[in-house]
């Protein structure tokens, strides 16, 4: 949720970041109109109810008729409290749920647009030239089941559509990936995390997962719970309503867990492999900071997932997400797309988002200030996952159908190569 101040403070910033997401402007003026309404009812209750607490003692003054007819009023005004009450409740619940159908407002400098809007900020690599060396390279499903790495088939017999077994080869160079994520996030400060996957609605809501995508999230409602897509949410809760101290610098987490989506609108879609799946592992940064750190957190972690990248050494661009392309909760967000030969084309392999406020305003978590207690900023980014066995076995495949194991990722894998079964 945003800053109520912010909004009423400078509508136009808010509204300018509507536009630039491509979301409707006028619920600004509406939430402003909304908050006028919930003070003036709210005025209005604390008069009477000042009134009801002055006539208490009036009353206990009094004598005879006039005893009674105070008496009398005392009765009409408490009918009238809890009406007053009852309004300025409703005018702040109305504010309230239009305040949170706005989308976090968008840090200077993002692309306006849609999903095809981006901003290129670097590319990193050359592609291979598999032409230049007389190969066709075959996609990872093709190499992943000659190897024994991936079974698509006896997935689908078990779960269904979209679901896979990693076996052999394949489990151990994706457990080697994660590993060597998870090494890395501790080496750069991270406090490891394994965390749960079962998570209550007001943590999902919380984490800004359920007001405008809620088809794309598995839900348990016989337990009232919802199956978490990225560790982010159970770790954007791990302080809920709590004041936490930041003295020593940022809380950084490292969580790893399997993550579920339903991928919902996406039929047709990347239906091969493993590239759109209902489940897949990943290692997710999570940061809680002081807002004025916020962007130079994001660089951060851009930075590790850099490092991550040159680590199963691979080619790939940087771009800045469009506005209407970010998530509800995200005020940016930077993607990191691998180059995958056989599409001719990069893919989103880690994202990285500054949350700014919006997730921890929702879930009350503040950071001790010498002015006082103030609402925690929250950033998130991919480290490692399980798509980046699409980038690895594509980009390092050779000619007799075995792939080299990226060098930095061969302490952890325990093998120099995959090769066919």
């Amino acid at each position: 949720m945003i800053d109520i101040r912010l909004l009423l403070d400078d509508p136009e910033r808010v509204k300018a970041s509507q536009r630039a997401r491509g979301d409707d402007e006028s619920l600004v003026d509406q939430v402003a109109a909304a908050d006028a309404e919930r003070r003036a009812r709210l005025t209005e209750f604390e008069a009477n109810r000042a009134r009801q607490k002055a006539l208490g003692k009036e009353v206990a003054a009094a004598s005879g008729d006039a005893k009674q007819a105070l008496l009398a009023e005392t009765r009409d005004l408490a009918a009238r409290v809890k009406d007053l009450q009852a309004a300025a409740d409703a005018a702040q619940a109305h504010r309230d749920s239009l305040l949170e159908q706005i989308g976090n407002v968008i840090v200077d400098g993002v692309p306006a647009g849609g999903e095809a809007d981006f901003a290129v900020r670097e590319v990193v690599g050359t592609p291979r030239d598999f032409a230049a060396e007389g190969v066709t390279p075959r996609d990872h499903l093709d190499l992943g089941e000659a190897l024994g790495a991936i079974d698509m088939g006896r997935g689908a017999r078990v779960s269904g559509a979209r679901f896979y077994f990693m076996t052999g080869v394949g489990a151990r160079l994706e457990l080697g990936l994660l590993n060597a994520g998870m090494a890395m996030a501790i080496e750069r400060g991270f406090v490891p995390m394994i965390t749960p996957t079962l998570v209550l609605p007001e943590i999902m809501k919380g984490a800004g997962f359920i007001d405008r995508h809620a088809d794309e999230v598995y839900r348990l409602e016989a337990d009232d719970l919802y199956l978490t897509g990225t560790s982010e949410v159970a770790l954007a809760g791990y302080h809920t309503g709590e004041v936490i101290d930041l003295r020593d610098g940022p809380r950084r987490y490292a969580g790893w867990s399997t993550c579920y989506r339903r991928e919902a609108g996406s039929y047709g879609k990347d239906t091969r492999g493993i590239i759109r799946v209902h489940q897949f592992n990943k290692i997710e940064m999570f940061v809680y900071c002081d807002p004025a750190d916020a962007e130079a957190e994001h660089e951060r972690l851009l930075t590790m997932e850099r490092d991550m990248l040159a680590l199963i050494d691979v080619p790939y661009r940087i771009i800045d997400t469009a506005a209407g392309d970010l998530g509800q909760s995200a005020a940016r967000k930077f993607d990191c797309e691998a180059w995958i030969p056989t599409q001719g084309r990069y893919r989103e392999l880690t994202s990285t988002s500054n949350c700014t406020t919006f997730q921890a305003r929702r879930l009350g978590t503040r950071i001790k200030g010498e002015s006082g207690n103030q609402v925690a900023a929250t950033l998130n980014g991919t480290l490692a996952t399980t798509r980046f066995l699409v980038a690895i076995l594509e980009n390092h495949q050779q000619p007799d159908g075995s792939v080299v194991v990226p060098e930095g990722l061969r302490p952890y894998v325990g093998l120099d190569r995959l090769s066919p079964r």
